[in-house]
């Protein structure tokens, strides 16, 4: 049986701190042919086509649905193990990972440096095989994306991208997410990055063409996002018809919005270079003097942890804001992510529209 999502969801508000968030999907018609997944890598977005992320997306709402508004318990996991590799701390990707493939009924394993330290005591090689031997995926949060293709190369089972130093899908899913339950839609949307040339943004570059968004991005001079990535996403935005524009000015970027994004200036690693980013990033706070030239249906979006030189309190805890709601979709996505790559599992509600 097909749920109908628009007619159970819409109009109903949850209550987030500060913030009523509207879910809002709209739903079309289920896919005639299956997009499958099982058994892939998920490294970066580049790889994924956009029906491949809409059904990555549509699965999530899925599981948000029958589970959260239903109550109902899916153990579609069960008798599953999954390795965690963290490099580096994490509060949402930890949390969300871990209670999420046990809701599935999965087991998660939680590696630290303590653990495992990757090409050092063992090599990358001898640690894939041993984890394809032990393990039905891995869940890997490095620093070098380098160390993910080599995991990926040499393992028998899914490795999953948790943040490396060019890319964080798994956020841009729960961000796409976000996005498609307060406007109901995608495609149109424009994005506005104010920030870092970072792993966040490389991700959306990567995928929100594919979606019919146009991106708009600022970033200080320096700090500007790595070329061999914008080259690839001018070709996505001329291929889908959308547009991608880069800039050193914050209001430039944020002119007609209709989503405001930042994240950290400083990175786990860049703890060293604080004094610099500080001043090369005077001027990108996002305020209301930002959303003031911004659409006026504009939302801020933020990855978490924030500073209040990013982002101040008054966007931040304002109801456009959607940082909470955007950080519990981390959880839905994620389990999409490991459902679609271990199971044969179809969503049950109707597709939404994108």
């Amino acid at each position: 049986m097909l749920f109908n999502l628009r007619t159970l969801l819409n109009n109903a508000t949850l209550r987030h701190g500060h913030n009523f968030v509207v879910r809002n999907f709209r739903c079309g018609q289920p896919l005639k042919d299956k997009v499958q997944l099982k058994g892939r890598d998920l490294l970066t977005l580049k790889d994924f086509t956009g029906e491949e992320v809409k059904y990555m997306l549509w699965l999530s709402a899925d599981l948000k649905f029958r589970i959260k508004q239903k109550g109902e318990y899916l153990p579609l996991l069960q008798g599953k193990s999954l390795g965690m590799i963290f490099e580096k701390r994490s509060t949402r990707t930890r949390l969300s990972t871990e209670t999420g493939f046990a809701l599935l009924g999965g087991h998660p394993c939680f590696l630290t440096t303590d653990d495992i330290h990757l090409g050092v005591n063992e090599s990358l090689t001898d640690t894939a095989r041993v984890l394809s031997s032990m393990t039905d995926a891995v869940l890997a949060r490095v620093y070098k994306q380098s160390d993910l293709d080599i995991l990926a190369k040499e393992a028998s089972i899914p490795i999953v991208n948790g943040l490396s130093d060019l890319y964080h899908p798994v956020q841009i899913l729960a961000d796409y997410l976000t996005l498609q339950e307060h406007y109901s839609s995608l495609k149109g949307l424009t994005l506005s990055w104010i920030g870092d040339g970072n792993n966040i943004l490389h991700s959306i570059m990567m995928s929100a063409a594919k979606f019919g968004m146009h991106l708009q991005v600022a970033t200080p001079k320096g700090y500007e996002p790595d070329p061999s990535i914008t080259k690839l996403a001018e070709q996505y935005a001329k291929e889908n018809g959308t547009k991608l524009s880069l800039t050193n000015d914050p209001l430039e970027a944020a002119c007609g919005g209709n989503v405001l994004i930042t994240d950290t200036w400083i990175s786990m690693g860049q703890e060293e270079e604080k004094k610099k980013r500080l001043q090369a990033f005077q001027g990108y706070q996002v305020t209301m003097k930002t959303a003031k030239v911004a659409a006026p249906d504009w939302t801020f979006l933020h990855c978490l942890p924030r500073k209040p030189e990013e982002v101040d309190d008054e966007v931040f805890y304002s109801p456009r804001s959607l940082v909470f709601p955007e950080a519990e979709n981390r959880k839905w996505t994620i389990m999409a992510v490991m459902v679609s790559l271990l199971t044969d599992y179809s969503p049950q509600l109707q597709k939404p529209k994108f």
